[in-house]
């Protein structure tokens, strides 16, 4: 039996964005684990049958290098002491570290996923554009060593690495039985920010341009659906987010587990985020039959063509961003017209295409080794 093991930060992200492709994987005859740090999630995946190895060093927001440190020692001992036959990491640090540590245990076939490229290469703040250069060439270094493929979720990220062992798999896929098309509640329509509440998300610009369309006498309702991620240098504090409630401009639901209720709820799905690598929100929301308002940005573009089954606006720019959700709120019609739409396009994002194609790439690399 073929050992597999994810190497991912957080056990949530694990079960809302990997659990299809393991249970899969398992299905087809691996052996899974999944290392992670544990804060909740222990109990859903240990009833999946998978193995679950809680990681205590890795930390997506440390930055300090002894605690660095220990995590590279704590997952290449891990690595030595399970012996996977592949590993398969996700986002950024998992793929860093993930990858040093494959190479010091002798891992022989590995898969790096990347969530899109992040906070690193999207935002605009100085401290990122000091680092992004050497973060690009180490992560080139690392992504085409040895018997490996990198898994990018978009042809533009693909190219913007420029990694020859890169193969595009949009997303991680949706359940197009559990996100189905429903009727649009009467009464005010609502506009739904689903995402965390980080500042490159939009979220600002989302709240700005509501401000600005209650203003206007717009007869609509804005909700901010997600929490602050407090380990990301971008997060919104929940007092910020708690003023702007008590201001009247937005509406904050917090975090949400049931994303197929709150598409039904609502009339439009807005993500003004500055970079994606393919937004699950989005991809549920076409799912749904909802009209989407996003950023002509990489990922979000990849979702959403502009006019169709949703609009494209400028990144960073409130004003465009009221006046697309505006021209939505006011003519229903379209609005029917582009969640019905988006729900033909959604198909090609389904889990069964993106689990397919993954476990393509296992096989593809495990014949490499001959596991």
């Amino acid at each position: 039996m073929k050992r597999l093991l994810f190497l991912v930060t957080e056990d949530w992200y694990f079960c809302s964005h990997r659990l299809p492709i393991a249970r899969a994987a398992k299905a087809a005859g691996y052996d899974v684990h999944v290392a992670c740090r544990v804060q909740g999630h222990a109990a859903n995946i240990e009833r999946e049958g998978i193995g679950l190895h809680a990681l205590r060093e890795l930390s997506r927001s440390s930055r300090h290098p002894l605690r660095e440190a220990r995590a590279l020692r704590e997952i290449t001992a891990l690595y030595r002491a399970l012996r996977p036959d592949i590993v398969h990491h996700v986002a950024l640090k998992p793929v860093i570290y993930g990858s040093i540590a494959a190479r010091r245990a002798g891992v022989k076939a590995v898969v790096n996923a990347m969530a899109g490229l992040g906070y690193v290469f999207s935002s605009p703040d100085l401290k990122a554009r000091l680092v992004r250069p050497f973060v690009g060439g180490a992560l080139r270094g690392l992504l085409e060593s040895g018997n490996s493929r990198v898994i990018l979720q978009n042809d533009e990220d693909a190219a913007h690495l420029g990694v020859r062992n890169a193969v595009v798999i949009r997303g991680s896929g949706v359940d197009l039985d559990a996100f189905a098309p429903s009727e649009e509640p009467r009464g005010d329509p609502l506009v739904v920010l689903p995402a965390r509440m980080l500042r490159d998300k939009g979220v600002v610009e989302f709240v700005e341009a509501a401000r600005a369309l209650k203003a206007e006498g717009v007869n609509a309702r804005f909700a901010l659906v997600g929490a602050p991620d407090e380990e990301n240098p971008a997060y919104i504090p929940e007092s910020q987010l708690r003023a702007w409630v008590k201001e009247g401009a937005v509406e904050y639901w917090g975090w949400r587990d049931d994303m197929a209720s709150v598409f039904a709820q609502c009339a439009v799905v807005c993500l003004p985020s500055w970079r994606e690598g393919l937004p699950k929100v989005l991809v549920e929301a076409t799912a749904a039959g909802r009209p989407i308002v996003t950023c002509d940005v990489t990922g979000c573009r990849d979702v959403v063509a502009d006019g169709k089954n949703g609009l494209l606006v400028p990144p960073r720019d409130p004003r465009a961003l009221a006046a697309a959700l505006r021209e939505l709120l006011e003519n229903p019609n379209r609005r029917k017209a582009m969640g019905a739409e988006g729900r033909r396009l959604a198909e090609r994002f389904s889990t069964e295409n993106v689990v397919a194609d993954t476990l393509k790439l296992y096989a593809e690399v495990g014949a490499e080794i001959g596991a």
